[in-house]
């Protein structure tokens, strides 16, 4: 096994996390199972797919230029990357998703993440997907990992007569992904937890066993800190392929 704050490499990492036999695992999502940004990637395709009014796709653009530019703080652009959905339909947004995510992300899924997740719940682990990105998204995704839709603790908003409204129900980004999981799990047995950037680290530090995946230079250096173990899954593709 490898060493606290030492990369992983190749299939050992699989086995092991395996070997660890943990009975609860979370995963952040964007970029921990999959490379990229799904959240910033439907946003935009449900914009040209007409998922979002009109009048509110013109002022969501400006608005995410600042959020960009840092001018807007990432849990209020989370949630209103949610709202902006207001009036349509679950049905529609849920179809949508899945739409979107078969034919943009599923392609970037990370083999060994997925394979992963899939095991620990063949092996008896209760398997959660945490992620800032709206629940539409993440619940098409979680599913390809074998997590069902009611264990993805996502970005959503309360759903008035089968429809989304602009009433925030929660954002589990930062420490909201710690109180999310909470709530959920008050005596706080979380055995393993993987995720990606900063925005993590509240969620990564309930856990018995921390997984650094892919992380930033921020996320990396509290994992070299902390002996939290890193593990690169894009370049295992990278040597898989040549």
């Amino acid at each position: 096994m490898n060493k606290p704050g030492q990369k992983a490499s190749g299939s050992t990492f699989v086995q092991s996390v395996l070997d660890l036999k943990p009975r609860l695992a979370v995963f952040d999502c964007d970029g921990t199972l999959w490379a990229g940004d799904a959240g910033e990637a439907f946003f935009y395709w449900a914009m040209e797919h007409g998922l979002m009014a009109r009048d509110v796709a013109a002022f969501a653009v400006y608005r995410y230029r600042d959020y960009k530019a840092g001018k807007v703080d990432e849990e209020t652009m989370c949630g209103e990357m949610v709202t902006c959905h207001a009036g349509f339909s679950v049905a529609e947004l849920e179809r949508g998703a899945e739409e979107f995510f078969e034919e943009k992300i599923a392609v970037h899924i990370f083999p060994p993440m997925q394979e992963l997740a899939q095991e620990l719940g063949k092996r008896g682990c209760e398997v959660w997907a945490v992620s800032s990105t709206n629940e539409w998204v993440v619940r098409a995704g979680a599913r390809r990992f074998g997590i069902p839709p009611d264990r993805v603790l996502a970005a959503c908003a309360a759903i008035e007569d089968g429809r989304c409204s602009s009433r925030l129900v929660r954002v589990p980004t930062g420490d909201g992904k710690a109180i999310a999981l909470r709530e959920h799990f008050p005596d706080g047995a979380i055995d393993a937890a993987f995720g990606n950037t900063v925005h993590d680290v509240a969620m990564l530090s309930l856990a018995r066993h921390a997984f650094a995946i892919s992380p930033d230079a921020s996320l990396e250096a509290i994992a070299r800190e902390r002996g939290w173990r890193v593990y690169h899954p894009e370049e295992d593709l990278s040597i898989n392929s040549r």
